[in-house]
């Protein structure tokens, strides 16, 4: 049975439900989900979560994630990427030093509207589908955190490369859009690659067809705890191993508080943990049943 982390270069064109898809295919199991949405057009690491890690997916979609972005100045589209319909067309005269002078508006916490091409629903509507039928309705702001924001290089007179590294949920074709504004002659997002999720890197990744290439796609599986490794580990006794496995509490005392990757005798991965007031309890199991 396969169970562990993929991490996938989405290819362009497909949906992150496509690659999963895929992937069921190739590795004959069910239970199969990705930990954080790539947009069609979109590239780069993808984490997928297969068998049991399947588990794993609500921590992955936490973690902070790294883009390389094409930013066009003067287009502005319905969807906020180039994918969309062209509602103004400017002449552009900016400078990369003027677009770095802009980009301080846009580090630390921040507030951004979602845009209408977007999953998030609105009483019970997602947006894009009242989008679709040509309506846009208010869309509250939203805090976003950007740690880092900077130009990579400049391809063209009005084309930039960005390296974003911000918090989940944090639009990038928006930000492209709002630094267009800012600058007065709009902005679109022309290409979008994820370099890092979850804390993993376009290093890990391996393409479908690599995949497909595979005599054994499961040694590309990388062990759930990989999600994991800003925790430490902790080894457990087999006494300690068996209340663990039957969800009981397991006093540690002396042992310093926090969460941790727990092992087993075997250094199988037990659980996520969490350690307070000497207990050391279950936050998710990992273990095969």
């Amino acid at each position: 049975m396969a169970n562990g982390i993929l991490i996938v270069d989405k290819p362009q064109e497909w949906t992150s439900m496509d690659v999963c898809a895929k992937l069921r295919g190739i590795f004959h199991e069910k239970r199969v989900g990705h930990g954080g949405t790539l947009d069609p057009m979109a590239t780069g690491v993808l984490p997928v979560f297969l068998g049991r890690a399947t588990r794993a997916v609500e921590f992955a979609a936490q973690g902070d994630k790294e883009y390389i972005a094409g930013l066009r100045l003067g287009v502005v589209t319905n969807t906020q990427d180039v994918t969309g319909e062209i509602l103004s067309q400017n002449p552009v005269q900016v400078s990369r030093e003027q677009l770095e002078a802009v980009l301080s508006a846009f580090q630390g916490e921040i507030l951004q509207v979602p845009p209408m091409y977007s999953a998030i629903k609105i009483q019970g509507k997602k947006l894009y589908e009242l989008a679709r039928k040509g309506r846009e309705v208010d869309r509250p702001p939203r805090p976003v955190t950007l740690h880092s924001l900077t130009v990579e290089d400049q391809t063209g007179p009005s084309e930039f490369v960005l390296r974003v590294h911000c918090s989940k949920g944090t639009y990038v074709r928006t930000l492209c859009h709002d630094i267009g504004q800012k600058l007065g002659c709009g902005g679109t997002m022309s290409t979008l690659r994820r370099v890092k999720a979850s804390g993993f890197t376009l290093q890990q990744a391996v393409t479908l067809e690599e995949i497909q290439a595979c005599q054994d796609p499961a040694a590309l599986l990388l062990g759930v705890d990989t999600l994991f490794t800003q925790h430490p580990a902790l080894d457990l006794e087999p006494a300690g191993e068996k209340k663990i496995r039957n969800g009981m509490t397991l006093p540690l005392p002396g042992t310093p508080e926090g969460i941790y990757r727990v092992y087993g005798q075997s250094r199988q991965f037990l659980a996520l943990c969490q350690l307070e007031q000497g207990k050391l309890k279950t936050i998710k199991s990992f273990f095969e049943v």
